[in-house]
């Protein structure tokens, strides 16, 4: 195991019933093949050696004794290879046949008996087989971590014995199995796949075997299936019957574990059912040479892969903002809203998030208060954009130039106005947010907060300016999926005009406008290029907060994800920012107005994440230094 991730396989030769030798044959060269990739651990299907529909055969000494020394061939070879594997076979003990996983390694051979046999509908298991028993289920240490073995049917019942080998300490479960096709199996299969997976916080090995099994009556499509935590890593195409197939996959033992950490329902559940998890924990050692080749690291991890998927999300998370805002002001007398518009991304969501809730409580949008405040750095396009939302959507609308008021507050204060400082940038936030609050008191309503989840990480709001509000809407959305909201909004309305709008509003640079545009009238301060791209800084908030990564290996992911489009020099200066801006910054978030949660990272200092002000970034920004 590597930098946490381990590599394994899951394989479905191919195969003929009863002929051990060829069985066994396809085997040694599949293992060869995965030992040249440096795959760790490998997965083959349930009774693979002879395969799964020898039927009365099982109990001819010929299949058994041919099985026997394919096993002893195995585990010969296995003296010589890195790679352990996990291979099905059919196995005497005593007087009884055991439906059999050996996992061999380094010379050495264990066995782990399937522990719920089939005896319905197509399946006949009891009549060659003797069941395990449960308390036999034992785990494994592999390449430095822990795993357990299941057998197909096992994951088929009430409460697979995965469970307690997860409890256990098992981070990863290989599962064997021969799974004959029908209509409508293989999705309710990848369904229970991810629901065990994610409910044992594990990864989730499975192998089925395929073509070269016997069709007299069933028909059996290869499944080689690869999850980890609730998500397909890997998945064969099951209807290219004709080949072998084989799907490898690194698997990030090291989330696996601090979510384990993280989850104190898992250690409750396993100290009920009697199950110990705390003795064998892998140790990583930060490699900067080595990458999860068998891996894809998701440069965008907030926003889905799809533009279904998207829609999907962003439904979901429009129906926590409205609900959110909508029980806020029910639980506060109804109020009006108040809230700034500026003509960029975060603005522009807040307003369509109040008027979609204000129309589903029934509410007149005239309700809404809805406030352009331009000043030194308002540009005509954001401006624009401002008046025209404003418009098209059917608020009350309201113009308040600040100029004139930061100019009295700059002379009170004896500050030169030429001087662009963060003064000068601040005292316009500032003036803006004293208009809206003193305006929510003029209107007996509330100011909705506009600020998203990327800009609170990074600190990048006025303290006691925009920073504040009485309900902060934004606040769980990161920067990344503020733009693919307003766009679903956009795709709703039938306002050919306001959708003209908001895809100009996503289009139009980030930026405070906090200075005065260019020579030309264009926007001047860019936040990108201040603080860094969004696009790095939501992922380095994501793994961080999501899994609690170490600067190096978020830097490594980084560097993966976002290969041929940022160099590694690059990441690194935005990288370190973004830890120095994510730990000084603190004492803005330890203040922050309630707002709804939509995902899994969140920094509500009432909720997720609970930090000191004044903690040092050093430990952190010194683990940075250890890259060349």
């Amino acid at each position: 195991m590597k930098n946490g991730f381990l590599r394994i396989a899951s394989v479905s030769p191919l195969h003929r019933v009863a002929d051990v030798e060829y069985n066994t044959e396809q085997i040694i060269n599949s293992i060869k093949e995965l030992e040249s990739k440096n795959v760790e651990i490998a997965v083959y299907p349930e009774l693979a050696v002879t395969g799964y529909t020898c039927a009365d055969l099982f109990h001819s000494s010929v299949v058994i004794k041919a099985a026997e020394k394919s096993i002893e061939r195995l585990r010969s070879l296995s003296e010589t290879l890195d790679i352990h594997v996990i291979i099905g076979v059919p196995r005497k003990e005593g007087t009884k046949l055991m439906n059999s996983a050996a996992f061999i390694h380094n010379g050495t051979v264990d066995f782990i008996d399937k522990t719920y046999l089939p005896n319905y509908n197509e399946f006949y298991e009891k009549r060659w087989f003797s069941a395990g028993r449960p308390e036999n289920q034992r785990v494994f240490q592999s390449h430095g971590t822990t795993i357990g073995i299941e057998i197909c049917e096992d994951l088929w019942s009430p409460v697979p014995p995965s469970c307690f080998l997860a409890m256990n300490g098992a981070n990863v479960i290989f599962n064997l199995s021969a799974s004959d096709a029908q209509i409508g199996k293989h999705n309710y299969l990848l369904s229970l796949i991810r629901q065990q997976s994610a409910r044992c916080i594990c990864a989730y090995a499975y192998s089925s075997a395929g073509f070269g099994e016997s069709t007299t009556d069933l028909v059996f499509l290869p499944n080689t299936i690869i999850c980890e935590n609730g998500t397909i890593l890997e998945a064969n195409d099951n209807t290219d019957y004709t080949s072998a197939h084989t799907v490898i996959s690194d698997i990030d033992i090291e989330a696996l574990e601090r979510d384990r950490m993280h989850n104190t329902t898992f250690h409750d559940c396993a100290l009920n059912n009697e199950c110990s998890d705390d003795g064998f924990t892998a140790e990583y050692n930060f490699n900067q040479d080595f990458s999860p080749e068998y891996r894809t690291v998701d440069a965008h991890p907030f926003v889905p892969p799809t533009d279904d998927l998207i829609d999907e999300r962003c439904r979901e998370i429009a129906a926590i903002q409205e609900c959110g805002l909508a029980s806020r002001l029910a639980a506060i007398g109804n109020p009006k809203i108040v809230i700034g518009i500026s003509g960029g991304l975060d603005s522009t969501l807040a307003l369509l998030v109040a008027v979609a809730t204000m129309r589903k409580l029934g509410r007149a949008l005239t309700d809404i208060i809805a406030i352009t405040m331009p000043g030194f750095g308002t540009t005509d396009r954001t401006y624009d954009n401002a008046l025209t939302l404003m418009k098209q959507l059917g608020v009350s609308m309201r113009e308040i130039r600040i100029a004139d008021a930061v100019n009295l507050h700059f002379r009170d204060i004896g500050h030169d106005a030429r001087n662009h400082d963060v003064t000068y940038e601040n005292s316009q936030a500032r003036e803006r947010t004293q208009i809206l609050m003193d305006v929510a008191n003029q209107v007996n309503g509330i100011v909705l907060g506009t600020g998203d989840l990327s800009e609170l990480a990074l600190g990048w709001a006025t303290y006691n300016g925009d920073h504040m509000s009485m309900y902060g809407v934004n606040a769980g959305v990161p920067k990344t999926l503020v733009k693919f909201l307003v766009r679903h909004y956009a795709n709703i309305s039938n306002d050919e005009i306001l959708k003209k709008a908001l895809w100009d509003v996503i289009d139009t640079p980030i930026s405070p406008e906090l200075t005065p545009a260019d020579e030309d009238g264009n926007i001047a301060q860019k936040t990108e290029s201040l603080v860094g791209p969004y696009e790095l800084n939501d992922f380095f908030l994501y793994y961080m907060l999501r899994y609690g990564f170490s600067p190096c290996r978020v830097f490594m992911l980084a560097c993966k994800a976002f290969d041929g489009e940022y160099e590694p020099a690059v990441i690194k200066k935005w990288i370190r920012l973004f830890y120095r801006r994510f730990f000084s910054q603190q004492f803005k978030r330890s203040c922050l107005p309630d707002g709804p949660k939509v995902g899994s990272v969140c920094l509500s200092p009432r909720g997720d994440w609970r930090m000191p002000s004044d903690l040092t970034s050093a430990l952190w920004l010194r683990d940075l230094e250890t890259l060349l």
